[in-house]
């Protein structure tokens, strides 16, 4: 229920502002900065929600952070804990979020930590806002039992393609790679990329026509990226149904810009693939 249709009375009205201005101060009360920019920042928020349990409270936060593009890592709200992550963009890698919740007289205390990559930043005052934003979301008693029903098992509202190269693409996906392989397939999968560089193949798969992006080796490249993983990820679209005129007139060598979904991802065999891939407009 919007707030503009809640109505009332006085004392009530009163004492609901107090308690929702309580919480929002002392969200960014708590707020602190730790580490940074060489090795990595990281910003820590908390809340402290009466009438709730953690699990709800991190059912709660898995709908809020849903709804506002937050890809969802690993959600054990039943033991505390949540991990979600900042999306990634065409110039800036994904970064891990960490929600935990704990329970102490009657209340539940839920802590967000966000560390941000080595090289990264943002703005204390940014970070803040956001973070006290969402958390200031989580509700106690029936509107919190409510809230958390519907956070349960929400997906991630689909963002617009991310734009890059098919090099840069590679090397994100190798470099998440040598961190922690386990994640990757939970990080790309489903979104959407427009990918542009130069066709290495093309051939018939089943009833699909399979493109792959020429990607050098790290050792062949003219120029290497500080801490580059030490291989490449091969990048593969299969084509949607109705893309056989277009992959047709495809050759090695041809420059392309190609729309797809991620769907599978190899960690040994090094390759990452899209799906339902068109010419980008």
């Amino acid at each position: 229920m919007r707030l503009s249709r809640l109505v009332l009375p006085c004392a009530m009205s009163a004492l609901f502002f107090t308690a929702v201005q309580a919480q929002a101060a002392d969200c960014a009360e708590t707020f602190v900065k730790k580490g940074n920019i060489i090795g990595g920042l990281r910003f820590i928020a908390t809340v402290s929600v009466p009438d709730a349990k953690p699990v709800t409270a991190l059912q709660q936060m898995r709908g809020i952070a849903a709804a506002k593009g937050y890809d969802i890592m690993a959600d054990e709200a039943e033991y505390g804990s949540l991990l979600i992550e900042q999306p990634m963009t065409g110039s800036a890698r994904a970064f891990p979020i960490t929600i935990t919740a704990t329970e102490a007289a009657g209340a539940s205390t839920v802590v967000m930590e966000a560390k941000l990559r080595a090289g990264q930043s943002t703005k204390d005052t940014a970070a803040r806002d956001e973070m006290c934003a969402m958390l200031n979301q989580i509700k106690g008693g029936k509107a919190g039992l409510a809230a958390a029903k519907s956070g349960v098992g929400a997906t991630t509202v689909a963002a617009a393609p991310v734009k890059m190269n098919s090099l840069s693409f590679s090397q994100q996906v190798s470099k998440d790679t040598e961190r922690n392989a386990a994640g990757v397939l939970t990080r790309y999968k489903g979104k959407q990329f427009t990918i542009d560089g130069m066709v290495d193949y093309v051939t018939k798969d089943g009833n699909a026509f399979r493109v792959g992006y020429k990607i050098p080796n790290p050792w062949e490249q003219a120029i290497r990226l500080p801490n580059q993983a030490p291989f490449k990820t091969d990048v593969v679209c299969y084509m949607a149904p109705g893309q056989a005129g277009y992959s047709l007139q495809l050759k090695p060598n041809k420059s392309i810009k190609l729309t797809g979904t991620v769907e599978h991802f190899d960690e040994y065999k090094h390759v990452i693939w899209l799906k339902d891939c068109r010419p980008a407009q």
